[in-house]
Order: C-alpha cells, then structure tokens, then sequence
C-alpha cells in the first residue's frame, strides 16, 4: 500500500514556507542584529542566496526522482553505493527529529512564560499530540501546516506594518555597515542561515504530491522566495521600529517592535510564536518518519518501517519518530544536540549537490532544469562548496556524537532482510 497522494501546489508551497519561517526568525532575528546592526536586512539576503544553490540541486532532482527519503535515493541513484546513500539518509532523519525536539523546548518556553507549565513536560505534550496528528494523514496534517503558517505569515506582517507604518524613533541608515564591518555580517549570516534550513523538507513529501515531478520544484522555489521577501521586510521593519541595539538585547524581540503600536495586546506575538513552533515541530516529525519509510521501501531498513496503516501513513516509523524525539526533549544538554541537526542537514546539502553533478549529463527525463554554463550545474558546485565551508565550523566532538549516531543506525542496516 503506497503513501496517500493529497497534497497540491499551494498546501506544498505553504509547508514550505512553514517548515522555513518556522521558530527561526522569532528567535534569531536579536542575534543577527547585534552582529549585523542597521545591515541586518543584507545578511537575510546573502543567506538566501547561498540557500537557492541547493534548493535548484534539490528541485531538479526531485523532477528527476519524485520519491520519499530525497537525499537517500539521490545519492543511491548518482554514486550506486547503498551504504553511503543509507549513512546520509540515517543522519539526516536523526538530525530532524533533534530539531523537532530542540523546537518543542521552544514552544515549552513561551507556553512557560503564559501559564507557567514546566517547559519539559510542555514539550513531550506537544511532540505526543503532533505524532498524533502525523499518524492521522497528510492531508490533516498540511490542514494543520496552512492555518498555522498563516498565523506565522500574519505575525510577521504585523511586525511588517509596525515598522512601516508607525514613525521610526529612530535615524537608520540602513546601509551602514557594523562595527565588525564585512566581518560581522558574515558572522551574522552564520548564525542567520540557519533560519532558512528547512526548505528541503519539501522533497521528501514527493510520494503524497500531486504531480510532484512538477509540484515540488515549484514549491520549493516559491517557499524560498516568499520566505526571503517576508524576512528581509521584517528585518527592515524592526531596525526602523526600535534600532538594532534594542533589538539584540530583547529576548522577544518581535514583540517588542510591536509593542508601540499594539499596546496591551503586545503578547499576541507569544501566541503566534507558539503556533509557529508547534508547527515546526509537526514538520520536523513529519519528514524523518517519511525518510525512514523510504529508506525501507529501498530495502535499507527492515521492511516493517514502510508498513502503512489505515491512514496511509508509515504507522511504525511515525511511532518510532515520535519516541525518539520524546526521549531526545528530555536530555539537557539541548544545545550541543540541536548542533547536530545542523551539521546533519549542511553534511546532506554537500551529498545531495555532489548527486546533481554526478547526474548532470544523465538522460533522465526531468521536470525542471538547474542553471547551466557551458552544460555544466554551476550552482550545483557553488552548493557543494558552501556547505564544505559550513562543515568547517563544526568542532570535532559533533563529529564524534555523529558517528555514534552511525553505529545505532549501522544495527538497523545489518539487519535488514538481505536481498
């Protein structure tokens, strides 16, 4: 029994653009200003621009190879090592369910500061009722993605208004550069990058989109484009607003660029922040339990892991999923775990653009075509090289917690049903 096909354009845009928006910028945006002041706006734009590298490898691809686990069977397909293909797949899936762990500690925070319920306890709340809703279908889960990524929509467009709207306090000259100068924009894009991960999350729903040879691509570009125009405009809006050194010393810091404008209603933003989190959450749920049942429909994994219930959902591997974000939200370390999603995610980026090189001059029928110069995948190279450049900041430990989460992952594989 196949995965139910449900979703279209404008659910996989929105999922897109949920996964993207996310937490990220309710949180990041402070830190960004207090490394990029009145240039903040630049650094959102240099970060989308290293991110569209990989999202044209990702959208070709996915019209090449319209399938679950995205990076797994790209890598399969271009260097025919399933071993390799299976490594990159495994890390990956762990790596997001830490973020949805990571970001459900998030949501415990702010449901914290509104009705005092310990944030542990809050966000194994939050992971139980978001497997829940993973089990209970795609569609129900993309219902869920649209109202509350409009929600998130509609509190940056808030932020948006309170910064264009109202009179700045302020003189900013929004091309002054930081005291750092260059050097503390490309500091600040370190750190704001990250609010950009996500958008590949949109290739492993490829089995439950319509037409996806055609869809995914699509999606895939306007959730990037639409998410970089919003925070650019959020950016601009909350320098005028309250001046970038507030900014980098708020701890809510859109809802202190609100506040003049909304008065008493203020913490609205709290609450939108909460919708944007559990949301988060949902997605980072959704797409490793995806790349498990596609890893085992490949016959990397054991067979029960693509078993589909009912609900045509992978039941098994959405219970496993949950479990083990359950069990990760209660460790306290959170900050060294939530490194690994990021080393996990840029280590696939450098697969996944290697797998289109390797591919370039395949005669495969694709439905949407990456850049080319002189027939070759010049933003395919430009992806690879950036993510070999984020790699490089990691420390050596990650690596290390990495390659145990290799050993689990290398149990599994061995016990596989031998072909």
């Amino acid at each position: 029994m196949g995965l139910k096909r449900g979703l279209g354009l404008v659910s996989t845009t929105l999922y897109g653009i949920g996964v993207i928006l996310g937490a990220g910028v309710y949180a990041l945006i402070s830190i960004g200003a207090g490394l990029a002041g009145n240039m903040l706006w630049a650094v959102f734009l240099i970060s989308a621009f290293i991110a569209i590298f990989t999202a044209l490898s990702y959208a070709e691809l996915s019209s090449m190879f319209p399938s679950e686990a995205a990076e797994y069977n790209y890598s399969r397909k271009a260097f025919k090592r399933e071993w390799l293909s299976f490594a990159v797949g495994w890390v990956l899936a762990i790596g997001t369910v830490i973020a949805a762990s990571t970001v459900a500690l998030g949501f415990g925070g702010y449901l914290h500061s509104l009705i005092g319920i310990d944030p542990a306890v809050a966000a194994l709340l939050l992971i139980g009722a978001m497997t829940v809703l993973n089990y209970w279908g795609i569609q129900e889960s993309a219902g869920f993605n649209n109202v509350a990524t409009s929600l998130e929509m509609l509190g940056l467009l808030i932020v948006i208004a309170a910064g264009f709207l109202t009179p700045s306090q302020t003189e900013v000259n929004l091309l002054e550069p930081p005291a750092d100068g260059v050097g503390g924009i490309i500091a600040a894009v370190s750190v704001i990058f990250f609010a950009f991960i996500g958008f590949e999350n949109i290739a492993n729903l490829s089995e439950e989109v319509k037409d996806s040879r055609k869809i995914v691509p699509r999606a895939l570009i306007l959730a990037l484009a639409i998410s970089t125009v919003l925070y650019m405009l959020v950016a601009i809006a909350a320098v005028r607003e309250v001046g970038w050194q507030a900014l980098s010393e708020s701890k809510a810091p859109l809802t202190l660029v609100v506040s003049r404008m909304l008065g008493g209603y203020a913490p609205l933003m709290s609450y939108i922040a909460l919708f944007a989190t559990a949301n988060t959450v949902l997605m980072f749920l959704i797409v490793p339990s995806r790349i498990l049942y596609g890893m085992s429909a490949g016959g990397s994994l054991p067979k029960q892991f693509s078993s589909v219930g009912s609900r045509g959902t992978p039941f098994i591997s959405v219970a496993l999923v949950g479990l083990m974000a359950a069990a990760i939200a209660s460790l306290a370390d959170i900050k060294t775990v939530a490194q690994l999603t990021d080393l996990a995610v840029f280590t696939a980026y450098f697969v996944v653009n290697a797998s289109l090189i390797a591919l370039a001059g395949a005669r495969i029928k694709r439905g949407f075509t990456s850049p080319r110069f002189a027939g070759i995948p010049v933003f395919a190279y430009a992806g690879a090289l950036t993510a070999l450049l984020m790699l490089a900041f990691f420390p050596i430990h990650l690596f290390a917690l990495e390659g145990a989460i290799l050993i689990v992952g290398a149990a599994l594989y061995m016990s596989r049903p031998k072909k």
